[in-house]
């Protein structure tokens, strides 16, 4: 998770069982251009990786948690139907999660994820609330003594969290985003509590390459984390997975990962 000690935003809160309850915020001017921290990340981007460095920063991200409330965290957790998002605040900030979940489709081969007009219609409910009201929004998802829990523990300014049936499979996402930070925080959370409401919830510090490291920043969909999630969502991968169970279908699924990422990103065989 991102933490405020680490001046950055918060990882996902998992397994998070909660109730959602939207919340409205004013509406001013439309942001569109991409942070310089964005543009200059990208340009400085590390893209070759071996085989291991890959399946080493999966087996850490996809498996386990960083803080979860119930249920085992030893299993592969995915959505296996059409993930659909809906975006609850500031019509600039809305406008940027969708922006990051069209790419987020681009990116990530099996995934079907898109906006919902509707509330009824998502599994993903993205709330964007200010700074000063965070706090009372995780009291009124989580009630007021994990929110306690939650503030002394973490510390967060965003956060998100999921539930899974028996199958492991997601049912629901929820995540909170702080909107008056600005561009590149935004993003940099953005992109990160949506992509680890998906599944890989687990933070780690061991892995530096991965948004799921509260010492990296993004602001992007990166090609490290594109091999993460793409192993994730390959049809091979299935909610429920123990370790042993992945490791034996993995060397195909990387092959064809590999492909995929290059060839979105256009790199070079």
């Amino acid at each position: 998770m991102r933490t405020r000690l680490s001046a950055k935003l918060l990882n996902a809160l998992a397994a998070l069982i909660a109730a959602t309850v939207p919340l409205g915020l004013e509406t001013p001017a439309i942001a569109t251009a991409e942070p310089a921290a964005v543009i200059s990340r990208q340009r400085n981007e590390k893209k070759v990786f071996t085989d291991s460095e890959i399946v080493d920063g999966f087996f850490k991200t996809a498996f386990g948690a960083e803080y979860h409330l119930a249920g085992r965290v030893d299993r592969i957790r995915k959505y296996e139907l059409p993930v659909r998002v809906y975006a609850d605040g500031r019509a600039d900030r809305k406008s940027q999660i969708a922006r990051v979940v069209t790419d987020i489709a681009k990116r990530i081969q099996h995934l079907n994820i898109a906006m919902s007009d509707s509330s009824d219609d998502a599994n993903v409910l993205v709330k964007l609330v200010r700074d000063r009201d965070l706090y009372r929004t995780i009291t009124t998802f989580y009630g007021a003594d994990r929110a306690s829990e939650i503030r002394e523990s973490l510390d967060p300014q965003c956060l998100s969290g999921f539930r899974k049936n028996d199958a492991y499979e997601i049912e629901h996402s929820d995540v909170i985003l702080t909107v008056d930070n600005g561009d590149f925080i935004f993003l940099d959370c953005a992109y990160e509590e949506l992509l680890q409401s998906l599944g890989p919830i687990n933070d780690t510090s061991t892995v530096p390459w991965t948004m799921f490291n509260d010492n990296v920043q993004m602001g992007f969909f990166d090609v490290y984390d594109q091999y993460l999630l793409n192993i994730l969502y390959d049809p091979r991968i299935k909610a429920g997975m123990t370790v042993q169970e992945v490791k034996l279908v993995l060397p195909a699924v990387l092959v064809d990962v590999r492909s995929w990422v290059g060839k979105v990103n256009g790199l070079a065989e």
